[in-house]
């Protein structure tokens, strides 16, 4: 089983059905702040997802495979804590936000880097 492979899928799933509930289920319930931060997490977290689940279908390791996992993990922990605000949390868990930003930016460079050397 590629973990990876799973993640990713799991990660774009969730964010596509987070999307859609936020789009319909959630209509007029969100303040404006709520609502763009549901907006901003569906628009970083999507693009991640794919992204993770193109490195994990490379058949790369290294710090390809590493890079992934780093995209699912920043997306996950970025939208989750944007997603969880929306929705009333407490206004602390944006401190989170940031290290998920963080996760996905090391994703990528560990993407360029793994993807620069020789297979």
């Amino acid at each position: 089983m590629n973990r990876l492979v799973v993640a990713a899928a799991l990660t774009g799933f969730l964010t596509v059905a987070l999307g859609a509930f936020g789009a319909h289920a959630l209509e007029g319930q969100l303040t404006a702040e709520g609502e763009a931060w549901w907006h901003t997490a569906t628009l970083y977290a999507l693009p991640h997802a794919a992204a993770a689940l193109a490195i994990s279908l490379s058949g790369r390791a290294g710090m390809l495979k590493t890079g992934g996992w780093l995209l699912v993990a920043g997306a996950l922990i970025f939208s989750g804590t944007l997603y969880a605000m929306a929705l009333g949390a407490p206004r602390w868990f944006g401190a989170i936000t940031p290290i998920g930003g963080v996760l996905m930016l090391a994703g990528w460079t560990l993407a360029a880097i793994g993807g620069a050397r020789k297979t």
